[in-house]
């Protein structure tokens, strides 16, 4: 199944991005914290400025009032330890009592990278001293030992590159293993879903994480089976109660059309009842093509109706309808004009010669029955695009727009008149339509050029 490659590349995808954006918005708040600390990591620089501030004078060492009162704000306390007597030689007034007032070598290498008395301290160079600034004691931690091995710093970024792919698989590893579940419960469910689609019988394990889900799908599955069964039964019963009509009917219907063919041909008679008697002859046999019509549209819908198909030339069939058409002595009102090529000779397709024959005469037909005061029907086969097209089309009375939109788009052509019983463009479409789709082509009515009514079929060529 495509699907559930598809939704573990889904779920691995959005982990991958889901990672790769909390390592960059840690990146992003380590570097707004570092810089919001800026302002309280420059105490070097500080104590670099206080010591070029300081001055000398008759009264000893001074501090401007500016820098003074800096130092007094960041509650900082300040000495100026002596070159010469290593003896601190000015201090501010605020100096703990803790603090030693002389020193020795040792003691300032100490305090430069450490803390006196717990207060971590900051040195700046004066022209005869060191400047020595002391910070409240848990303002800044310092590191006392800052001496880093040289091959653990050149192999940082690798290190830290390393560190990072160990911790990006595990994390992949840790989320399979955490929706492995999941994904489990997952396969069978979209394999249920496709199932259900196809009408097929689903019956899932209602167990883990998705129990419910495949409960509901389960007694989806029920409920469809039970409507295809129960649809099966009606179709079933339809198709046999068409298919039961039809043959009751026929044997009183040859009754009536046998004793109204005699009628019609009893000299004795009179010449209106014998009208009437062509008149009963005439309307049984359109009752007998309907009948026929609705069996073979009955067994056509069902599957019925075997096809036989075999390799055929669609031209010579159509031909072959024209031709028994004209010899039928059809009304005069009605002509048929073979449109084609000379040259264009064959068209081959698989074809039930048969049904595809009888869908042919049906548009002719319909083109008769719809144009009781006479046309011109025009049959022509052409070949475009490995597609062989029979098109039947008259200059009658046509259809409206709405006629042909239903006819096109409706799955049973029953497009009745409001004002009258007569049925158009009804049974006999439909066959035509369920004819050449069991042929796997295609049926597009619309209005001919000629003015009327037209029908393309369209069916693949074999080469």
């Amino acid at each position: 199944m495509k699907s559930v490659p598809k939704l573990i590349r889904r779920f691995v995808g959005i982990m991958l991005l889901t990672s790769l954006l909390l390592i960059i918005l840690n990146f992003a708040l380590l570097g707004i914290y570092t810089f919001n600390q800026a302002s309280n990591s420059s105490p070097w620089i500080t104590a670099q400025e206080v010591a070029d501030d300081l001055s000398k004078n008759e009264n000893g060492y001074v501090l401007s009032e500016d820098m003074a009162l800096e130092i007094q704000n960041i509650n900082v306390w300040a000495i100026f330890i002596d070159n010469t007597t290593m003896k601190v030689v000015w201090q501010t007034d605020h100096l703990p009592e803790t603090v030693p007032m002389s020193y020795t070598i040792s003691d300032i290498a100490s305090l430069t990278r450490g803390y006196i008395d717990g207060y971590p301290t900051f040195t700046g160079e004066a022209e005869n001293g060191l400047v020595v600034l002391g910070y409240p004691k848990e303002s800044f931690w310092k590191h006392m030992w800052p001496s880093w091995d040289y091959n653990s710093i050149a192999n940082l970024p690798k290190t830290v590159l390393s560190v990072l792919a160990i911790n990006i698989a595990l994390i992949f590893i840790i989320y399979v293993i955490a929706n492995s579940k999941l994904l489990k419960s997952v396969k069978p469910i979209l394999g249920g879903i496709q199932a259900l689609s196809t009408n097929e019988d689903v019956h899932l394990r209602e167990k883990g994480l998705l129990s419910e889900l495949a409960a509901n799908i389960n007694k989806t599955s029920d409920i469809l089976q039970t409507q295809s069964g129960q649809l099966r039964k009606r179709e079933t019963a339809r198709a046999n109660w068409i298919a039961g009509v039809s043959h009751d009917i026929r044997t009183p219907l040859s009754m009536v059309m046998g004793y109204a063919g005699q009628l019609e041909s009893d000299v004795q008679l009179s010449e209106d009842n014998r009208g009437k008697a062509a008149v009963i002859v005439r309307q049984s046999k359109r009752m007998r093509n309907l009948i026929n019509d609705l069996n073979l549209a009955s067994k056509l819908e069902y599957n019925m109706q075997p096809l036989s198909l075999e390799r055929q030339n669609l031209i010579a069939i159509v031909r072959q309808v024209v031709v028994d058409f004209i010899n039928m002595n059809i009304d005069e009102k009605y002509t048929i004009e073979w449109e084609i090529d000379e040259e264009f000779t064959s068209c081959t397709a698989n074809i039930d010669k048969d049904l595809l024959g009888r869908a042919i005469s049906n548009l002719i037909q319909n083109s008769m029955n719809h144009n009781e005061q006479g046309c011109h029907i025009f049959v022509r086969v052409i070949a475009e695009n490995a597609v062989c097209t029979v098109v039947v089309a008259d200059d009658g009375i046509g259809a409206t727009d709405e006629q042909i939109e239903k006819l096109n788009n409706t799955p049973h052509y029953m497009v009745c008149d409001e004002k009258t019983t007569e049925q158009r463009h009804g049974l006999g479409l439909l066959i035509v339509k369920q004819i050449i789709f069991a042929h796997s082509g295609k049926m597009l009515i619309k209005h001919s050029e000629y003015g009327g009514f037209e029908v393309d079929l369209s069916l693949p060529i074999i080469i």
